[in-house]
């Protein structure tokens, strides 16, 4: 019995061991991408600072504001054509019974990327077109996804749409002249 007793604490305390160094090594890697956050929170603006300082100098105040200006619109009018075209491939690609993942992918860049062009800097606008362009944002796509697992995510039950094939299922037939509905499964009639 005592024995017993000892092996059920060791084996709860080999256990809470293992919890704590999991749950020790998610909080190390909270706090590393946190600090890589914040410094990038704090760079970014300061090198987005020092560019349009010396673009302003080089071409006059102006010009640098008008020219942040029309990259905003520029990447407003490319997020909008980019953005139908992609759900318009996303849409092609359920229809077929195939997974859209680097359409999805495509769809996180491009909001990615719209919001870059609408953050004022010459640097996020050049990272913001690199989202929106399709011959940069497509290949970038494709291999962050053969980097990752995420090609190997299948939708459940996927099978390629043909014509003429049977989808057993129920459907609600209406009557005009009954006042109640008529469910009819599969052949039989209730």
């Amino acid at each position: 019995m005592c024995q017993a007793s000892l092996q059920c604490q060791s084996s709860n305390l080999t256990h809470e061991i293992t919890v704590s160094v999991i749950l020790s090594t998610r909080l190390l890697i909270t706090i590393t991408v946190l600090k890589i956050a914040t410094l990038i929170f704090f760079l970014v603006p300061l090198i987005e600072m020092v560019i349009l300082i010396e673009v302003g100098a080089l071409i006059g105040a102006l010009p640098t504001v008008g020219l942040v200006i029309l990259t905003a619109i520029t990447g407003v009018w490319l997020l909008r054509l980019e953005g139908i075209a992609t759900l318009q491939r996303v849409q092609d690609k359920l229809y077929r019974g195939e997974t859209p993942e680097t359409e999805l992918l495509e769809g996180i860049m491009l909001i990615f990327g719209g919001a870059l062009l609408l953050t004022p800097g010459f640097a996020t606008d050049a990272a913001g077109f690199i989202c929106l362009i399709p011959g940069l944002r497509r290949p970038l796509a494709s291999r962050i996804i053969r980097s990752t697992g995420f090609a190997s995510i299948r939708m459940p039950g996927a099978t390629p749409a043909s014509s003429g094939q049977t989808i057993d299922g129920d459907f609600q037939q209406e009557d005009p002249s009954r006042s109640h509905r008529q469910i009819n499964r599969h052949n039989n009639s209730t």
